[in-house]
């Protein structure tokens, strides 16, 4: 049970996400979002997201004691950090945190504070912390939680003006031909409202995605708006020219995926119906060039089986992770041409085992997206060791063209459960609707809802 002082620090320091980034311009920068439970959940954890990626639980004194930390280097944003400097952040920390313990000595404080740093950076990184981290699942949290931690923002639509407005044409794209991607673009001011509006409702990460993102004009301007986020761009890579990638990596972009579904040039561009093959596989040299943390997407169908010869490709590239995932059954991906390409499991199994064995040859960070695809057992005995789950409404939202909230960015072919511009978050997130999905993606783990059956009712009965 919290102490009065304990209660008195939440009120006034806790009941906001707090945000803090470690070497922002290394290749060890880590961002760490201190998200807060519900104001009546007294005894539940904050929870940590490292990085966009990685969560950790963290008692409440714990987190006063980070907080206080992230007052201190909060004014040192952007400026070199001299090892004095870093020590005196530290004894400022644990002297503000004493005030809230006082019967603990500020030796124990500074040691308990020195050791979360270190782990949270070795989690961040892969590697085993010091301190023991008890597991925590986001189905676990979920009652818990008041936001998303990622909010897709499809910033650019599928058409414009009644006509195609993306670059390609993919044969597996989710977004083609569905309502709620063909709607008009929000402005950038719009956009910087919903940016504002994410961050007072405590949403730690947003992803530009479309259609296709480096279509509009203002994307560099929408990612500088973002730096209090984690911010990530799923692209084509078309338009990744020199020059835009060097302003997104001053304005902050933490990561880019790019699609490319194979080595091949043929095989690529028959799958993305356009001559797109040379322009995307240079959109990767450049932003690999312009220190950009990259990663590499590919659907896997039965056209493009030899992944582990993109796998490799890649690599040669400069590229270290790469993620691929089944056909979303959502959009192009429901046509007949589509389907037909689609993978059997033990198909699908067969590609991803040779692909595993190039990428740990390569010394290559690999993951399988799609959840339900794959038994676990499967995905584990081929060494992925992370096990994708449906986030719908859960550890990931999205907005749509016009501003309409859904369920996740597959999620495009029904009725949005509110608008972010003129709807109150609280109301969107705790409709019957929205708690429905949420409460399914808790239970399901290994299931995605889409490919439940199409139609809401399927989706959240």
């Amino acid at each position: 049970m919290a102490t009065l002082l304990e209660r008195r620090y939440r009120r006034r320091h806790l009941e906001c996400v707090r945000h803090i980034t470690l070497d922002p311009k290394g290749r060890g920068v880590l961002r760490i979002h201190m998200i807060p439970p519900r104001q009546d959940a007294d005894n539940a954890p904050f929870l940590l997201l490292l990085n966009g990626s990685r969560l950790v639980p963290l008692n409440l004194s714990w987190a006063i004691l980070l907080a206080n930390f992230m007052d201190r280097l909060e004014p040192f944003t952007g400026v070199e950090i001299t090892e004095s400097d870093w020590n005196a952040m530290a004894a400022g920390a644990v002297a503000e945190t004493h005030k809230t313990y006082p019967f603990t000595s500020k030796e124990q404080l500074a040691g308990d504070l020195a050791t979360m740093i270190r782990s949270l950076v070795a989690i961040a990184r892969g590697q085993e912390p010091e301190a023991e981290v008890a597991p925590l699942t986001l189905g676990e949290y979920a009652p818990e939680m008041t936001a998303p931690h990622r909010m897709d923002l499809m910033v650019s639509a599928m058409t414009r003006g009644g006509a195609w407005h993306c670059n390609q044409k993919c044969l597996h794209c989710y977004a083609a031909g569905q309502p709620l991607s063909d709607t008009p673009e929000l402005t950038t001011a719009q956009w910087k409202e919903i940016l504002a509006k994410l961050r007072a409702a405590n949403v730690p990460q947003v992803t530009f995605t479309g259609g296709e993102p480096t279509l509009r004009a203002d994307l560099v301007e929408l990612v500088d708006a973002a730096q209090w986020f984690v911010t990530r761009l799923n692209t084509n890579g078309r338009l990744l020219t020199p020059e835009l990638c060097r302003r997104l990596y001053e304005a902050s972009l933490d990561s880019v995926q790019v699609t490319l579904y194979s080595h091949d040039p043929a095989i690529h561009n028959a799958l993305v119906g356009a001559e797109g093959f040379d322009d995307t596989v240079t959109g990767i040299r450049n932003a690999v060039a312009a220190g950009l943390s990259v990663s590499v997407n590919t659907p896997l169908c039965s056209l493009n089986t030899d992944y582990a010869a993109t796998v490799r490709f890649v690599h040669e590239l400069g590229v270290r992770y790469v993620t691929c995932s089944g056909l979303i059954p959502s959009g192009s991906a429901e046509g007949a041409e589509s389907r037909a390409t689609r993978l059997t499991e033990e198909q699908l199994t067969d590609v991803l085992r040779r692909a595993v064995t190039a990428a740990e040859e390569l010394g290559m960070e690999m993951d399988f997206t799609s959840p339900g695809w794959l038994k676990e057992e499967t995905l584990r005995s081929l060494g992925l060791t992370l096990v994708p789950s449906c986030g719908a409404c859960l550890s990931n939202m999205a907005i749509a063209p016009d501003g309409g909230v859904i369920p996740c960015q597959s999620w495009l072919s029904s009725q949005p459960l509110g608008n972010m511009l003129t709807d109150d978050w609280d109301k969107i997130w705790q409709s019957q609707r929205c708690a429905a999905i949420r409460a399914k993606s808790a239970k399901m783990e290994q299931l995605c809802q889409l490919r439940q059956g199409n139609g809401e009712e399927a989706s959240v009965c």
